[in-house]
């Protein structure tokens, strides 16, 4: 087992290696010449960024101290990000090149090329019956011979601007390098604006069958994904719990993943969720991290914050019961899910909420006759195109849909896990209002 995991790890480092060096090969060799100061800066970055982002998941996942996590974990993990953007806008620039090259081409005119060279100028003439001027600036003389050649296919390079125009090729590949760079760059600084910045509110209304009237308008504040670590800390947990109590909700939901390390280094960080304030109180149920990061001890520690863990367990709550379930992740500590402990002597005349922190739990729910159950996990994707990935693993990515007669709701997260960004799947906290058809 241990190698094949090396094995892996070998070919996943290989395969890092191989892009980055198409990266550097795109936006620092094409752009420059020699071996001068930016070649030599664009390699020491494209060296460092990928050293410095495997050094960063080393770290929080070998349990390195949390000032080593924090001083890698920033530069490694916005490098995660940055490339995976400067990897797309190369790729992209592929396409764009060759377009550029021809509108070039068209500007320079046909049937010439006007090339610099040293001490003097040259200029090939191509058409039929035009003397050259002599050396000495006259018109007397034979004219020069004439050369002629193919029409260059659509599509394929001319030698001209292959081998013969080193001054075009360099600036069609600084103009497009420049673009690809500019657009990483302003992408993930965004992306990490949104993060930083705090999550939005959202609002959901959910109309459920069997909600008695005096439980109409029952509001449930849903975050998930906190991901408190080396990079998101107190100060982050602080504006959750800010947006959380500015909705003055019934009962708050946690749904999984609060943290990536342990109590030891980020029980200072959680310590703001002790302010979560609800009618109905607030209940937290495990993530897959919580299992990398001392699922029991954090357990005990929400419940010190004040908040009720719910192990596989149930509770009634004003004309409904809510119930959560473990994470399949616990499985691998004998504490995994177990939906006949937290559903199975219920009534189900009653309606029925359930925190799972993973979507794919929504088929045990349905066959426990659960209403709504409210996920995280996904994080909407996060990084563009990264929900197009979380498609193939989820049933739902974000937002609510119906599965027989039970409804998935799917939040992205308050914030993110590894690089503090997000594309395309802003950070959110959901308030979701439940709806009586009786009302």
């Amino acid at each position: 087992m241990i190698v094949v995991f090396v094995l892996v790890g070998l070919v996943v480092l290989g395969v890092v290696a191989g892009l980055h060096w198409y990266v550097w090969r795109r936006l620092v060799r094409d752009t420059t010449r020699g071996a001068g100061v930016a070649r030599r800066v664009g390699t020491g970055v494209i060296v460092a960024g990928p050293v410095l982002m495997v050094g960063a998941l080393v770290a929080e996942r070998g349990g390195a101290p949390l000032w080593v996590q924090q001083v890698v974990g920033w530069p490694g993990f916005l490098w995660m990000a940055l490339a995976i953007y400067l990897l797309l806008g190369v790729l992209a620039g592929e396409l764009v090149r060759p377009v550029v090259r021809r509108l070039l081409g068209h500007r320079s005119g046909p049937g010439r090329s006007i090339r610099p060279r040293s001490g003097a100028e040259s200029v090939v003439f191509q058409a039929e019956g035009v003397d050259a001027p002599s050396a000495a600036g006259g018109r007397s003389g034979p004219p020069p011979a004439v050369r002629t050649r193919p029409p260059v296919s659509g599509g394929e390079e001319s030698k001209e601007e292959s081998n013969g125009d080193p001054s075009r090729r360099l600036f069609v590949s600084r103009v497009v390098g420049g673009a690809v760079a500019a657009g990483a760059v302003g992408t993930v600084g965004y992306g990490a604006y949104g993060v930083l910045r705090g999550p939005r509110i959202k609002r959901v209304t959910v109309p459920l069958a069997k909600l008695p009237r005096s439980a109409h308008g029952f509001r449930i504040a849903v975050v998930s994904d906190i991901h408190l670590g080396p990079v998101l800390g107190r100060g982050f947990a602080q504006k959750v719990v800010d947006t959380i109590n500015s909705t003055q909700p019934d009962l708050i939901a946690v749904v999984g993943d609060l943290v990536d390390g342990s109590v030891k280094d980020l029980g200072p960080a959680a310590a703001p969720l002790a302010q979560l304030r609800a009618r109905h109180g607030s209940f937290f149920v495990t993530g897959n991290h919580e299992y990398f990061s001392g699922a029991a001890q954090w357990v005990e520690e929400v419940r010190e914050l004040g908040i009720h863990p719910l192990e596989n367990a149930r509770v009634e709550v004003d004309g409904f019961d809510l119930a959560g379930v473990n994470d399949l992740q616990g499985e691998s500590e004998g504490q995994g899910p177990d939906f006949g402990a937290a559903l199975g002597d219920r009534d189900r005349t009653r309606a029925c909420v359930l925190l799972a922190h993973q979507p794919v739990q929504i088929h045990d729910a349905v066959r426990h006759g659960v209403d709504l159950q409210l996920s995280g996990h996904t994080h909407g994707g996060q990084l563009w195109p990264g929900n197009l990935v979380a498609e193939l693993a989820n049933p739902t990515v974000a937002g609510l849909e119906r599965y027989g007669d039970t409804q998935l709701y799917v939040s992205r997260g308050a914030g993110a896990w590894g690089p503090p960004v997000r594309v395309g799947a802003p950070s959110d906290i959901t308030v979701v209002e439940l709806a009586s058809l009786r009302a």
